[in-house]
């Protein structure tokens, strides 16, 4: 395989969750110029490109991300609804929307109200799908260190949710599930 091949292999590959984990951190335009940066990178360096491509390709996104962040700063909620929209895409079911809407709202407002590292090891795992290695490669830290930030993470996260959608308010239900007969679960 030549190395035009290989590159054009990780390309296809990986372009969409390169663009959807930049656009999670710095917003839609921004993020596909980071892409393209972080695709022009790999081009050069394309011979060194471990397997699997995609955690090498996220720590080099994150690093010039890092860079710009340096000498800019972004609003974080505008950012996480379009990372969302690109990762997940349309659900196919319909449920409560008001619910649903009320959730994901005070779910974007828990995630906007962690520090900035943890909302990248949540969105790591969440919305990029990687596993626990893959995002600690990423992060460049040891899996079991991952694992402890992870933990406190997804802690920090649930208090933050707690804050921003508490359980007895009755202006903002909490979702229901129910089985075929529509009795509540």
């Amino acid at each position: 395989m030549t190395h035009a091949q290989r590159f054009r292999e990780i390309y296809e590959e990986c372009h969409p969750r390169v663009l959807a984990y930049t656009t999670s951190l710095v917003g839609r335009q921004t993020g596909e110029d980071i892409t393209s940066e972080t695709f022009t990178v790999a081009w050069r360096r394309v011979r060194d490109i471990p397997r699997p491509e995609l955690p090498w390709l996220l720590g080099v996104a994150r690093n010039l991300v890092r860079e710009l962040r340096r000498r800019d700063s972004h609003q974080f909620a505008l950012v996480a609804a379009e990372a969302q929209r690109i990762s997940i895409g349309a659900r196919p079911d319909v449920g409560d929307v008001a619910a649903d809407v009320t959730e994901r709202e005070a779910a974007l407002r828990a995630l906007a109200a962690l520090s900035a590292a943890d909302r990248e090891l949540l969105t790591l795992l969440a919305w990029h799908g990687l596993s626990a290695k893959q995002a600690a490669r990423v992060l460049n830290c040891s899996i079991a260190t991952l694992t402890v930030r992870l933990h406190r993470a997804r802690r920090r996260l649930e208090k933050a949710f707690d804050v921003a959608y508490p359980a007895d308010t009755t202006s903002a239900p909490r979702a229901t599930r129910t089985d075929r007969e529509g009795a509540l679960t």
